[in-house]
This record gives structure tokens, C-alpha cells and sequence, in this order.
């Protein structure tokens, strides 16, 4: 099979050829290696790949497999990882320069990684982020990342490479990491599917984080079933994350096909329908709840009031807690090594009152038993993932002139993505069209109660049984041949 053909099938597509010993796990390693090498130049979605060590680890799977020692749907795929999760043979930049050379030697390696190798996956290299996964930033050490289906416009922040890779066809999946919309705004502007799962559901011992009330790990590929493919592998407890839930792990691909005939959706209103809401995101979104309502399921509009105040509250908190540990540990001495929208961000941060931060931390649960509250009484929430398409990388920078326009533009892109970050329940973006002006991706949002995972897997999957989106991939045509 032409490595053309092979690097766009879905990650279960390229599974059953390696199961089925069509093509070898070395096949696949090179043909990822190739696209990345003939691509990346312009994209900017790695800061490190590894061939050697790629080449390697395919090679050890192809002999397993020959041996007849099938892992499972993940033997042989490839994958990367957001440079913020400790890997061997790896360092962790966090795409920073504040960092010296010694202080990233990755640390154990996160328990994530060593469940997806022990699960067969091959693992390319680490991805490209904002700075320290902040978001916000302007000049980036590794390359500014781009949208492969426009490079003019953004591929959002701040697991950026984590969701340009699988778009490309640079890998089968990536693992991203979401605060507050950081797995799911990157899914959704190059145009594939991710998962912020249930808080506690992933481990993120091994990983840098920082907001520890809300960071998580979550997957992303080109499926909504590629995407229960990788949870599968990643979800469980772990002792060494305190967060980590002792919940038994479902088989997350059990309900894919079961249809949503006599589901109860409900659409939020103020965050599809805000003022900030751009006309052809509206106009995809509504179509898309209209395909769910023809296949069976009973949409209704409902009200979440608090949702608008989910933005402010979490800068207030998990931003604050950001602050506090890089004002002891590097704002103060390496002030002029972070990026300028970076530090901006961390510096206001840092300044936020302990009372101020008090009442965030208590508004919080409000909007979280709201969310809650609508979870129980329907099946999914629906929103748009983003109010707007991509936009064009130099309109997409945060300014520092004004703290009004800092504010709103933070607000505008995070609206729909913090009110269920703040409630730590699952919620998956899922494509769902295409801007007519720079034809960049557009999504739909589907959120739900704790540990829901299949039923939204089961939705997601239904809605791409009746699109096509997932199935469009950018051409790259131009950029490999330049390169």
C-alpha cells in the first residue's frame, strides 16, 4: 500500500491491516517518518521525532507480531505525545527557553507512555505546545504551529502539534492535555477528534502539571472510534496520581454502535448562541443537531446562566495556581527568558489577591453543580467547540495593550470549553464543517456527566456514521513538494 494511501486511513483501519499482517509495523513507522520529514518544516507540530528509536520500536513490534503476540488494536500504530508528559529517551522542553539544558532530563516516565508502549503503540517523538501549555504565546522555540488545512490561520492552543499531527497524517494519534479547552480547541481547528475525559479517569502521574484542579490528559485522532481505541489503553487507577478514580474501566468501543434513537440532548444557549458566536460556526453547529435529531434523538434548549462566568473563574483559580509555582520557581529570576505573552499572563496572575482567589475557588462549585445539574436531566450537553473558526495566526495573538481586549479575546476563546472543565466531566469535540473564508475546521461540542465516556463515544460515532467530515483530510500537496 502507498504510504500516501496508508497515513489518512483511521487508526483502526491501519490496525486491521498490521492485525491482518497487510502491511508491518515498520511500514507504518516509515511511512510517518516520511510524512513528517516531507511536512513538518512548515507545520511545526514536533519538537522532537526520533527515527532511530522509532524504527526500532517497529521493528520489535513486527517481530512480536510474526511470533503471534498480538497486543491489541494499538500494536504497531504511532503516535506523540505533548513535550510536557516525562518520556524515556525524551527530554521535556515544554517548548520553553526558560528551562537549562539539565532541567529537562525528563523525570519517571509518565504512566500514560507506559501504558500506550506497553500496549504495542510506538511513539515518534514529543509535540509542539505553548509555552509551558499556557497558551498566549508569541514567539515559539520550535517553530510557530499551523494549520495544516490553511498555514495562515492558527491551530489553537495549547496541545497545538498534539492536534496538527493526526490531521496531517503524521501519526495515528497524539495525546494532548486540556485545562481549560487545550485537547479540545486544537481538535476542533484542525479538524479531527478529542477527548477531555472525566477528571481522575487518566493518570497524569509522569506529567508537568500545573492547574491541578483541572489538567487532565485526553486522546486525539481522526475517529471517534480511534479516539475509544486509545482510551481504552490509557484510562485506569493509579497510586501514584492522588487524583486517580478507582472506577472500573469499561469497554469504551461496546456502545459505538448502538445508536442515539430516544436519547435527550440539550443545547446550550448561552454558549451557541452568544453574540460573540460567528454566523458559519451557527450555521454548521445547527445543522449538525439537526442530523441528530433526524437519526432519533429529542433536542431541547435549556439555559446555564453561570456557564458565561466559567472564563473569569478559572483565571482566577487555576491561573493563580499557575503563577504561584513559577513565581517561586522562575518568574522572578529568569523573567526575560518567557515569552512576552507568557509572562504577561503569569505576572497578572501572580497578582490576584488570596481573597479574590478564596471566592473563585467557591464560585467555582456553583457553576460545576449547574453543569451537574443539566447532565443529570439529559444524555449530552451540545455546544459549539469554538465560537469561531481558526483564525489567522497574527488576529489569533493575544495583545498586551489593554487589559479589556486581553480579557475578551480570552473569554471569546474559551467560553464553551471552561464551564466543563470547571465541572471535570467528559466532553469530546467532534468535526462538524468547514468555514467557507480560509477553509479551516469547524466542531461540535458534546459534553456529559461523570464517566460517561461510552455514551459520548456512542453519539460522536453515530453523528460521523451520517458525515463525512472525518473523512476529509487538508492537502499537503504544496508543502511536500516545497520541501
Amino acid at each position: 500500500m502507498a504510504a500516501t494511501e496508508l497515513h489518512y486511513l483511521t487508526a483502526l483501519e491501519q490496525a486491521a491491516l498490521i492485525r491482518d499482517r497487510k502491511i508491518s509495523p515498520v511500514d507504518l513507522a516509515e511511512a510517518s517518518l516520511a510524512r513528517i520529514e516531507s511536512s513538518d518544516n512548515q507545520l511545526n507540530a514536533w519538537t522532537q521525532v526520533d527515527p532511530e528509536q522509532t524504527l526500532a520500536a517497529a521493528t520489535a513490534a513486527e517481530q512480536e507480531i510474526s511470533a503471534g503476540h498480538y497486543r491489541g488494536p494499538l500494536h504497531g500504530l504511532t503516535f506523540g505525545v505533548k513535550d510536557q508528559m516525562h518520556t524515556d529517551g525524551f527530554k521535556t522542553t515544554l517548548a520553553t527557553r526558560v528551562l537549562n539544558e539539565d532541567e529537562m532530563e525528563a523525570g519517571e516516565q509518565a504512566t500514560i507512555i507506559s501504558r500506550l508502549r506497553a500496549s504495542g503503540a510506538i511513539l515518534l517523538g514529543k509535540q509542539n505546545l505553548h509555552e509551558f501549555g499556557k497558551g498566549g504565546t508569541i514567539d515559539f522555540p520550535y517553530g510557530q504551529p499551523r494549520n495544516p488545512w490553511n498555514l495562515k490561520h492558527t491551530a489553537s492552543s495549547s496541545s497545538s502539534g498534539s492536534g496538527i499531527a493526526p490531521a496531517a497524517g503524521h501519526c495515528s494519534f497524539s495525546i494532548g492535555e486540556d485545562t481549560g479547552g487545550s485537547v479540545r480547541g486544537p481538535a476542533s481547528c484542525n479538524g479531527i477528534v478529542g477527548l477531555r475525559p472525566t477528571h481522575g479517569l487518566v493518570s497524569r502521574h509522569g506529567g508537568v502539571m500545573y492547574a491541578y484542579t483541572s489538567d487532565t490528559f485526553g486522546p486525539m485522532a481522526r475517529t471517534v472510534a480511534d479516539t475509544a481505541a486509545v482510551l481504552q489503553a490509557i484510562a485506569g487507577h493509579d497510586p501514584r496520581d492522588p487524583i486517580s478514580l478507582r472506577h472500573p474501566v469499561p469497554d469504551y468501543s461496546s456502545q459505538l454502535d448502538g445508536g442515539i434513537k430516544g436519547l435527550r440532548f440539550a443545547v446550550v444557549r448561552e454558549l451557541a448562541q452568544g453574540e460573540g458566536t460567528d454566523p458559519e460556526v451557527r450555521a454548521a453547529f445547527d445543522t449538525a443537531v439537526d442530523t441528530l435529531r433526524d437519526a432519533g434523538a429529542t433536542v431541547e434548549e435549556i439555559s446555564l446562566p453561570l456557564a458565561k462566568w466559567a472564563v473569569p473563574l478559572q483565571l482566577l483559580s487555576a491561573d493563580a495556581d499557575v503563577a504561584a509555582q513559577f513565581l517561586a520557581q522562575f518568574l522572578r529570576d529568569r523573567y526575560d527568558r518567557f515569552d512576552v505573552g507568557t509572562r504577561t499572563r503569569l505576572a497578572a496572575s501572580s497578582l490576584i489577591p488570596a481573597t479574590v482567589y478564596s471566592r473563585a475557588m467557591r464560585a467555582r462549585t456553583l457553576v460545576r453543580e449547574q453543569v451537574l445539574a443539566a447532565t443529570r436531566q439529559y444524555d449530552a450537553l451540545l455546544t459549539p467547540t469554538n465560537v469561531t473558526p481558526p483564525k489567522l495566526i497574527e488576529a489569533s495573538q493575544e495583545k498586551v495593550g489593554g487589559n479589556h481586549d486581553v480579557v475578551s479575546r480570552l473569554i471569546e476563546r474559551r467560553i464553551c470549553h471552561y464551564p466543563f472543565s470547571l465541572a471535570n466531566v467528559p466532553a469530546m469535540s467532534v468535526p462538524c464543517g468547514f468555514a467557507r473564508n480560509g477553509g479551516v475546521p469547524i466542531a461540535l461540542q458534546i459534553a456529559g456527566r461523570p464517566l460517561s465516556e461510552p455514551l459520548l463515544f456512542r453519539i460522536g460515532h453515530a453523528y460521523q456514521q451520517l458525515t463525512d467530515w472525518h473523512r476529509q483530510h487538508p492537502d499537503l500537496g504544496g508543502i511536500t513538494a516545497a520541501a
